[in-house]
């Protein structure tokens, strides 16, 4: 801090630069065209020094911790010495700092009088880039040839010049340019805004003065990630869990492994033991493994610590190269969201073993991607793109969250009236399941169901999905949660689908996902018999179940617990035995 004079200022200047973050946030929200940036708000915009280094990150998604500043790097290698006044940078492709296809970045260095600033960065997950599948998002593409279109780092924009060629192209290869390219439009007005509004703090501080505040940020993010670090005890925690399959290879099980180290204060997560990368889409680039890892430590270090480069100077993430952590060509990788959200559960289970009174059971596995697209009787395309979560497993202190975005995504439930009035489909029931939340003293959250009925001739549905034969984690004597399920027409045929299928639907079929259950924390028979009764009432656990996993006896023509009968049946059954962690 000998550096800053004034430390008022300097906090209100801090104040200020993660207010441009979001206010770049809101512009996207405000002005995007598609439900998945307008609704779902898979999209994050953040704010960099003129190195490119991470100063400030918006309020979105968790997920893209790692994205930003790996694409950035790749840009301001590429072309730092020719960038000039007007630029703006467009990728995509995942390994040339990217993620996977659907999430686009959009680059813009912020110069004055010649010198270059700082940078305004969005990335924003498309509706479509073309490929085999409306929507890009296929779990059974075998390599990224069959993603859709591919975006090195290049200049969207040369010098305020708009780079008709790149447009072009863009057109030409997805399927809703209309709706793309109105989502491009916000990117470039975030940006824009951000420019507009930091210049403004420019000319209020000076160059200089700016320069030594966005370098001070980003130390005092790193020298409150190491305090808190420090306060962690020593020790090194590995944990193993598994994806159910990859799409391709049906019921083959695919292993995550995480080595957790923690010494002074600094952090490593390595992943090696992680399987190879697969055949199916799942594969990880690092800079998604590299978000993974630190949002789990960001969840149990204190609040008030910026996102930005500071943090990740304490936090070292390896995985080796080839590996479902950090996949090489010619991995396919468009459902890698799948993986990235159960390395978070993973990650989880090895800090719950550092700091156990810090961390909750598994969730419900990330959020489940929904795409259903074709074209109506004008050949006109369509494309719905949904992604379904809302299962915390149970805490140390409380039960797991139901009805909310898991912790990887922040992410909002799309409206059931907005859908229905933008795409050919009727949403026949949005509702949580009785009986399927981990069972706990602190119970695990409870998952919900959706129907979709398809109104149009027929379209490609395609589902990323998991956690059916590998179930949600207990933890210290919590039961595992009960799996997700896909079924095609539960009120007729009542087709049972796999957890990643790719088909054909045609009108009237009714299309239903059921989220996993949060894994439960602690004995369930140590649970409170009134938030028993409670959950008994609000159809969460049905009066069976009371009785059998949590051994409370409801009475429910008077909604009163029997607490004789409640005091016998726990006294007559042994309690569970503790575990660090249990897989039922």
């Amino acid at each position: 801090m000998a550096e800053i004079k004034d430390p008022i200022a300097f906090e209100l200047f801090k104040n200020t630069i993660f207010s441009i973050a979001d206010e770049m946030a809101l512009t996207i929200c405000r002005t995007t065209y598609s439900g998945v940036l307008r609704d779902n708000m898979d999209f994050s915009t953040a704010f960099a020094d003129t190195n490119g280094k991470l100063v400030a990150q918006g309020l979105t998604l968790p997920g893209h911790l790692g994205s930003i500043p790996d694409a950035l790097d790749v840009v301001v290698e590429r072309f730092g010495d020719e960038m000039q006044p007007g630029d703006m940078y467009i990728m995509n492709d995942p390994f040339d700092g990217g993620m996977h296809l659907p999430d686009i970045f959009i680059f813009k260095p912020i110069f004055r009088e010649g010198r270059r600033l700082a940078f305004a960065a969005t990335i924003c997950h498309h509706a479509d880039v073309g490929g085999r599948v409306p929507g890009s998002n296929a779990s059974d593409s075998t390599e990224i040839y069959q993603e859709g279109l591919r975006i090195p780092p290049l200049k969207l924009y040369d010098a305020g010049k708009r780079n008709d060629t790149i447009w072009s192209i863009i057109e030409k290869n997805v399927r809703i340019p209309v709706q793309v390219f109105g989502d491009l439009r916000a990117q470039l007005a975030a940006c824009h805004i951000a420019e507009t509004q930091f210049l403004e703090l420019v000319d209020e501080y000076g160059e200089e003065t700016v320069d030594i505040y966005m370098a001070e940020v980003i130390d005092y993010a790193e020298r409150l990630t190491r305090a808190a670090v420090s306060d962690l005890p020593d020790g090194e925690h590995s944990f193993e869990d598994w994806i159910d399959d990859d799409g391709i290879d049906i019921d083959k099980p695919i292993r995550l492994f995480v080595t957790v180290t923690k010494k002074g204060d600094e952090m490593s997560f390595d992943w090696t033991g992680s399987a190879e990368q697969v055949k199916g889409a799942i594969n990880n680039t690092l800079s998604y493994t590299k978000a993974a890892s630190y949002t789990a430590v960001r969840s149990i270090l204190p609040d008030g610590i910026p996102n930005n480069e500071g943090v990740f100077r304490a936090i070292q993430v390896t995985a080796p190269s080839g590996t479902i952590a950090n996949a090489v060509l010619p991995a396919a990788c468009a459902a890698r969201g799948l993986t990235g959200f159960r390395m978070v559960d993973c990650a989880f289970g090895a800090l719950a073993m550092m700091v156990p009174d810090k961390v909750g059971a598994a969730s419900d596995g990330g959020n489940t991607g929904v795409s259903i697209g074709g074209y109506d009787e004008n050949r006109k395309p369509y494309i719905f793109v949904d992604f379904a979560c809302g299962t915390w497993g149970g805490r140390p202190w409380a039960d797991g969250l139901q009805g909310n975005s898991n912790i990887f995504a922040n992410m909002a439930s799309q409206s059931i009236e907005v859908i229905e009035a933008e795409q050919p489909m009727q949403i026949l029931s949005y509702e949580f399941l009785t009986d399927r939340a981990g069972a706990g003293e602190y119970r695990g959250g409870a998952p919900y169901k959706r129907d979709y009925r398809f109104l149009e001739k027929e379209a490609i549905l395609q589902v990323r999905s998991d956690r059916r034969a590998i179930k949600p984690y207990g933890l210290y004597g919590g039961r595992a949660g009960k799996p997700s399920m896909n079924y095609l027409n539960p009120d007729g045929n009542n087709q049972l689908l796999t957890t990643k299928p790719t088909m054909n639907i045609t009108r009237g079929d009714v299309f239903r996902h059921e989220l996993a259950g949060g894994g439960g924390w602690g004995d369930p028979f140590k649970r409170d018999p009134d938030a028993v009764l409670q959950d008994v009432r609000n159809e969460l656990v049905s009066a069976d179940a009371a009785r059998e996993e949590y051994g409370v006896v409801v009475d429910i023509e008077n909604w009163t617990v029997d607490n004789a009968a409640t005091e016998a049946l726990r006294a007559s059954r042994e309690s569970s035995e503790l575990q660090t962690v249990v897989w039922d």
